[in-house]
């Protein structure tokens, strides 16, 4: 048999086979899917379930980094508009398309608050580098202005493990150094499910991160143990269902652009 005849052979098999398991079973006019298959664990949904409610369509940034359709953008490289200080408005300021931290000044706060929350957020750290340890190039993302992910300049300047750029401050080391030279722009991308605490206050489930440092990951589904605190260990006080994001005031004139917050809705259980 020649390779031509083996090949159209071969997609008539494929298609009979196909329709025999229903994949071409649909009518028209009907939903896609099926209504006899087994229940999934713990929900009302089938598999393959034709009622089955569709993914809201999203439309992704342009390139990468930049805000999907459904995003929260908090800073796009304008203005101090969507942002707070810690007693009023912020006295940050914009240059050249970038928020710069101002000694002093107190952090800054998102206006409006989030739960379940992907961050984007860019920074870039002073060239040339002053100071070494925690003195150079610091500050921190701080989510519901408690949970803090560690901005430092950790480019060829050696600090304790868990305060590297990247850390869970006081908690989690990162999984990795993925620093560019400072000067350069870095890319945190994270992934933040928020606490739950019972009607007494204590913990119900803890809040988990995951953090993508340049592409790289160095938090994965890592467990919060509680809030921001240094040299000892944070803990919980239960709070609201959704929080603000701030940025840390560390006396360096760290930058930060492209800030983005997208809001993750619930997972839609079987």
């Amino acid at each position: 048999m020649t390779t031509r005849r083996i090949l159209s052979a071969l997609a008539v098999s494929l298609v009979a086979g196909a329709s025999a398991l229903g994949y071409y079973a649909v009518e028209e006019g009907h939903k896609p899917g099926y209504k006899d298959t087994p229940h999934l664990p713990g929900g009302k949904w089938r598999v393959h379930d034709a009622e089955r409610p569709h993914p809201p369509v999203v439309t992704p940034g342009a390139k990468v980094g930049d805000a999907p359709s459904d995003a929260v953008v908090l800073f796009d490289g304008k203005d101090l508009s969507k942002w707070r200080g810690d007693h009023g408005d912020p006295t940050w300021e914009v240059v050249d398309g970038a928020i710069v931290a101002k000694a002093g000044s107190g952090s800054l706060i998102s206006r409006e608050e989030f739960g379940d929350a992907q961050i984007h957020v860019e920074w870039s750290a002073p060239d040339p580098p002053k100071g070494n340890d925690q003195g150079r190039g610091n500050s921190g993302i701080l989510i519901f202005g408690r949970y803090e992910i560690q901005v430092l300049d950790n480019y060829k300047n050696p600090t304790y493990a868990d305060g590297h750029a990247g850390a869970v401050y006081g908690q989690h080391p990162p999984l990795a150094n993925a620093l560019r030279p400072p000067g350069e722009w870095q890319c945190y991308d994270i992934l933040f499910t928020a606490p739950k605490f019972k009607e007494d206050g204590s913990v119900e489930t803890p809040a988990y991160v995951t953090v993508l440092v340049n592409g790289v990951v160095v938090q994965n589904h890592a467990e919060i143990y509680g809030a921001m605190a240094f040299r000892e260990l944070g803990r919980y006080s239960p709070h609201g269902p959704k929080g603000p994001l701030a940025f840390q005031d560390h006396g360096d004139p760290v930058r930060f652009r492209n800030i983005w917050v997208r809001p993750i809705p619930a997972q839609d259980q079987g």
